[in-house]
């Protein structure tokens, strides 16, 4: 099975654009590519955004925006299981982006939370941030940044699969335009 781990970063409390994305693709029990861009979300940014993510308008200024990128991104996204840490987030920030720019799309997208998959493999762990399990994983994480966390959560992912959990266990739809996983 092919999965691809992916992170957003956003330019404002709306959620509703990208200002980088970054993707890792597991095959097997090991990362085979990455991928990660700046974005021009073409909106305005946050001060609590551009603190925690370090980007700003002029740093994304010549990004392409998320309709330029897309025919990038899309094959890869569309090649496997989507996993996130915090999914819900990250996907429904995606779909926000396809829907703004008119984005033909499936309605479902199989995923995987690496959120819950931290709670079911170390229910020991304080908490299941993804600064937290990283640390505790002693994976090396540039925290915020949306490269990093993806290779974090595929890591993650990786982890789960070495403590022999069934994946497809944890394996849900989101429906995009309705944003929430189906029941």
């Amino acid at each position: 099975m092919r999965y691809i781990a992916f992170d957003v970063e956003t330019p404002n409390h709306y959620n509703d654009r990208m200002s980088s994305i970054g993707i890792a693709v597991i095959e097997g029990d090991r990362i085979i590519d990455t991928y990660s861009s700046l974005i021009n979300p073409e909106t305005f940014f946050m001060q609590f955004n551009i603190d925690l993510t370090g980007l700003n308008t002029s740093v994304v200024r010549n990004a392409p925006n998320f309709k330029e990128l897309w025919p990038t991104i899309a094959p890869i996204m569309k090649s496997g299981v989507l996993v996130a840490h915090n999914a819900s987030f990250d996907l429904k920030v995606l779909s926000y982006c396809l829907n703004a720019y008119k984005i033909p799309h499936q309605t479902l997208v199989p995923y995987i939370d690496t959120v819950n998959l931290g709670r079911h493999v170390h229910p020991d762990f304080s908490n299941h941030k993804l600064n937290t399990m990283a640390s505790r994983l002693n994976l090396s994480l540039n925290h915020h940044r949306a490269d990093s966390d993806a290779i974090v959560c595929g890591e993650i992912l990786i982890d789960a699969m070495h403590h022999g959990i069934n994946l497809e266990e944890f394996t849900r739809d989101y429906i995009l335009d309705a944003r929430k996983t189906k029941k």
